[in-house]
């Protein structure tokens, strides 16, 4: 199927104005590249805490999260020990569930790694390849902590890096442009996704993250 016809699908629904308006602007690789390496920390971790609760709550909450995590710095956080874990099990205003807050100790050493291995945490995500997304963020959700499945899809699109997010909507109309016959989590499903995505991604001039997008609002 063409993604011009999954795109008249979805302005048929909601108008072009209204699409345009509803999709996530285009970062550049030099403004991901420019993000430093706390912003990734802060984020993941609000993901992380947001899935499975209210999101507007984390929010509402998260001024006393970077207090708490004193501005998410990842060497200091790659660090993490237990008498970190007690003070932020005792500390008002947070989420203190001792899993979710373990993840960021895990995920600054990802982090740190990252660093250490390429530069920087913003010139290796400015670094991936859109034809490469499922094998890059299977790479990610293997050396991270709870960014998993939906979770890191999230983390990544808030974060400007071209991606896709597999949510119900999203899965609909892969199936319904007859890429997959199932939820994509096999190989060779998400293979085929990568395929379609690189063909539409070509013919629309549209990054990953609008198609997902768009893919989303024509169901």
């Amino acid at each position: 199927m063409q993604f011009s016809e999954i795109e008249a699908r979805a302005v048929e629904k909601h108008g072009r104005e209204a699409l345009e308006d509803r999709l996530s602007p285009v970062v550049s690789a030099a403004e991901v590249e420019a993000i430093p390496a706390d912003r990734f920390l802060s984020e993941a971790t609000k993901v992380i805490f947001q899935a499975g609760f209210s999101w507007s709550l984390i929010d509402k909450k998260w001024p006393n999260f970077e207090a708490a995590f004193e501005g998410f710095d990842v060497h200091r956080w790659s660090m993490m020990g237990e008498e970190d874990l007690d003070r932020l099990l005792k500390t008002d205003g947070i989420v203190r569930n001792a899993g979710k807050l373990l993840s960021v100790g895990k995920n600054a050493l990802y982090f740190r790694d990252i660093i250490t291995e390429h530069g920087s945490v913003g010139a290796f995500f400015a670094s991936w390849k859109s034809e490469d997304f499922f094998e890059n963020l299977s790479a990610m959700q293997k050396r991270t902590n709870r960014l998993g499945a939906k979770t890191g899809q999230i983390f990544l699109r808030r974060m400007g890096v071209e991606s896709v997010v597999l949510s119900n909507d999203v899965v609909n109309a892969l199936i319904g442009a007859g890429i997959v016959a199932r939820a994509p989590t096999a190989k060779k499903d998400l293979a085929s996704v990568q395929a379609a995505l690189n063909d539409w991604r070509e013919e629309s001039g549209r990054s990953l993250s609008q198609i997902s997008q768009i893919l989303a609002l024509s169901v």
